[in-house]
């Protein structure tokens, strides 16, 4: 229930996961996850392959949760990273080039590549 799948899946918990669709199947992940009470839950480009209404839907989830549990979301979707994240970590080439809280990283980056990062000039 805490990962907004159980009122779409409730009549079905005996269908095999593959009969869900993208977005359901990664709340169920997140829901399998959230069962062992961890302390914090890395997402690895957890909307790469879904539609906007099933991101949307997963970005939701991700707000709420992160109300208990920290979560490190590692996205290439900028957007994404602006409206889910409350710090910033940008690495280029495994160097961690500027870390910030994320209206600062978005708003007045200190380094010149992660602007020209967040601004589509390359990447």
């Amino acid at each position: 229930r805490g990962a907004a799948i159980w009122d779409e899946t409730k009549d079905r918990l005996h269908d095999g996961a593959y009969r869900l669709s993208g977005g359901q199947q990664q709340r169920l992940c997140i829901a399998r996850s959230l069962a062992s009470h961890p302390e914090i839950i890395l997402f690895d480009e957890p909307t790469s392959a879904l539609d906007p209404i099933a991101t949307g839907k997963i970005e939701e989830l991700m707000l709420q949760i992160k109300e208990r549990v920290t979560i490190i979301i590692v996205t290439h979707n900028m957007q994404q990273a602006a409206r889910v994240s409350d710090s910033t970590a940008f690495m280029y080439l495994g160097k961690l080039i500027e870390h910030s809280p994320t209206i600062q990283i978005f708003q007045n980056p200190k380094e010149r590549l992660t602007e020209e990062y967040i601004t589509g000039r390359f990447g």
